[in-house]
């Protein structure tokens, strides 16, 4: 293959390393060759993020012949050696709040739904011990990792109680008494100091390991190389840390993307460029050298799940014929929270239908007011989505769930999809030709105002620069053009051939007030999140206030623009904000020019 010199110093490398890559550098293509050149007697571990990338890099490796890489996650190494012969049986679900509850027989002080939150509290503690690459609980304080007000002090109060009754089930999980989880047995295996059989080990997604896959890492004797991207860093809710800051190695660079264009390239730029809005940072170069012409997959990409369904309820409510769309990841994901609870459980709580609540959490809620009050002290995200879906979409949600789902696909006709939907976690690693963004992300005017409104000591600049991450990352996914709306771009940024604007949905008059914000304490949530009626309100003032646009007669201009939007499955909604005009007036048009896919 051609190699760029960036990428010949890295394969000519004899000692430890770490590589820092921009978004599309070819790391694995990097890795390939890294592998080839080493004696073909050499054992070689590649240890990679996830199974989706354990699977493509498999397929990769073995295509050129590359026998002697094993490639593994970190999850799959640890069950080899402590799940694999053993007496464990692990719990693919994880436990729910409800099952820690009764499992424990957790005792609350009469406070409301006691229980239930110290067993929210203590499911996050074991998580954060599990990731964490500390010998015992006891040398850790989760009272660090809490940051909603109330629920700190929630936590404060019960503190000994919740350490005892962590370590009670990590107890029964290590005796085989109860099922282990899968953080239980990584735990575990960094404890074991366990020495892998490799000469040389390879470690993807480097800016993603947690402290106890880090310490797996560092202490094997073979050569290492640990890669990814600092920028890229996303999962600091599951405590991650930074790697390639923390490992000692010699430093390499791939700088060079062969993904996008110089144009996407100057936006991804910056948009890192807003962390100097908070402390200092070291500026990074990205060249932009990728070429692609094809249009085949189109993506929607949502910071939120939250953000991905509404996207996808107002695609199959806007379009006459949505055509099949497909999202990654398990589609069932989206209205379920990780301990259980549906969507459906929460609507029903809302028309207080409690005999057809199955989830026995969301059965124990009085009211909706009582389960918001539960998801403050808990910072429980997922549900606190499903309550704003339920507030805005109410009796409508069981007929637009079953229209989205009656459009999806399965993976294997994957291919077969208009548009794609994904958050940006599930997007990790995926790139597609043509990406669209909701406008769910940080920008920077919000950076600003959350740095003006902090008090002294109190702003949280890892979690600000992580939505940062998230927004690179996911503008970062695209090949070929990029739709992002106005709100996101930085200062001064226009649009061009690569990057398409959609203009800010604000109308010019009358002035609205200032928008009234649902309480949303979470703690890596960031975006506000606009109160119903407020909506309903610019829906009116919009009504009456239509662009002066929207008398002028079709140009071949416009219709050569509303024929690109079409075809880049922009809804008729979004088409009449952009062109100032009617829903009914763009559909019009759409008929009369007899465009269809």
């Amino acid at each position: 293959m051609n190699t760029t010199q960036e990428q010949k110093n890295i394969i000519s490398s004899t000692a430890d390393i770490k590589i820092n890559a921009v978004a599309g550098s070819g790391k694995t293509t990097t890795m390939i060759e890294y592998a080839r050149s080493r004696p073909a007697k050499s054992n070689i571990l590649y240890i990679v993020f996830n199974k989706s990338v354990k699977t493509e890099a498999l397929r990769k490796f073995a295509a050129q012949g590359l026998s002697n890489v094993k490639v593994e996650t970190a999850h799959s190494l640890a069950y080899r050696h402590i799940v694999f012969n053993s007496s464990y049986k692990v719990k693919l679900t994880g436990y729910s709040t409800n099952e820690i509850a009764e499992l424990l027989n957790l005792k609350g002080n009469g406070e409301k739904h006691a229980e239930h939150i110290l067993a929210n509290h203590i499911n996050k503690f074991i998580t954060y011990f599990c990731n964490s690459n500390a010998s015992k609980v006891q040398e850790l304080n989760y009272l660090e990792v809490v940051n909603d007000a109330k629920a700190k002090s929630f936590v404060a109060a019960f503190y000994p109680y919740i350490e005892k009754q962590t370590r009670l089930l990590l107890h029964k999980m290590n005796m085989a008494e109860i099922e282990i989880i899968h953080d239980f047995y990584l735990k575990k295996f960094q404890l074991a100091n366990i020495q892998l059989k490799a000469d040389y080990i390879l470690f993807d997604e480097g800016q993603d390991a947690s402290p106890a896959m880090l310490d797996i890492f560092m202490k094997q004797k073979s050569v290492k190389v640990i890669v990814g991207d600092t920028h890229q860093q996303i999962y600091g809710w599951r405590y991650a840390v930074n790697s390639l800051e923390k490992a000692d190695f010699l430093p390499y660079q791939l700088s060079a993307s062969f993904r996008f264009s110089q144009q996407v390239a100057d936006l991804a730029m910056a948009i890192l460029r807003w962390k100097e809005n908070i402390g200092p940072y070291k500026p990074v170069t990205i060249t932009g050298k990728g070429s692609s012409k094809e249009h085949k997959t189109t993506a929607v990409i949502a910071r939120t799940n939250l953000g991905l369904l509404l996207k996808a309820i107002e695609h199959v409510t806007d379009q006459k014929n949505p055509g099949y769309i497909y999202f990654e990841g398990n589609i069932n994901s989206y209205t379920y929270a990780d301990d259980g609870a549906s969507l459906y459980d929460v609507l029903n709580l809302y028309n207080d239908n409690r005999r057809l609540i199955k989830d026995t959490l969301i059965r124990s809620m009085k009211d909706m007011d009582d389960l918001e009050e539960y998801i403050e002290k808990t910072e429980e995200v997922q549900l606190g989505m499903m309550v704003e879906i339920v507030k805005q979409y109410g009796n409508r949600i069981p007929d637009i769930i079953k229209t989205i789902k009656a459009r999806h696909v399965s993976n294997d006709e994957k291919d077969k999809a208009s548009l794609i939907f994904s958050t940006v976690h599930r997007s990790k690693g995926m790139e597609y030709d043509c990406v669209h963004l909701v406008k769910d992300f940080i920008t920077e005017e919000k950076i600003k105002k959350q740095k003006d409104e902090a008090k002294k000591d109190q702003l949280n600049v890892a979690r600000i620069n992580e939505e940062i991450n998230l927004l690179y990352v996911a503008i970062t996914r695209t090949k070929k053009s990029l739709h992002i709306p106005e709100e996101l771009l930085p200062a001064g940024f226009e649009g061009s051939a690569d990057i398409h604007v959609t203009p800010a949905l604000v109308p010019e008059e009358p002035e609205l007030p200032a928008a009234k914000k649902r309480k949303f304490p979470y703690s890596h949530n960031t975006v506000d999140k606009l109160d119903l009626v407020e909506e309903k309100a610019w829906s009116l003032a919009k009504k009456r206030t239509i662009n002066k646009e929207a008398n002028k007669p079709w140009t071949t201009e416009l219709d050569e623009e509303l024929t690109l939007m079409f075809y880049d499955n922009i809804s008729p909604k979004e088409m009449a904000r952009h062109f100032g005009r009617t829903t009914g007036a763009i559909q019009a048009r759409i008929k009369k020019l007899e465009l269809s896919f």
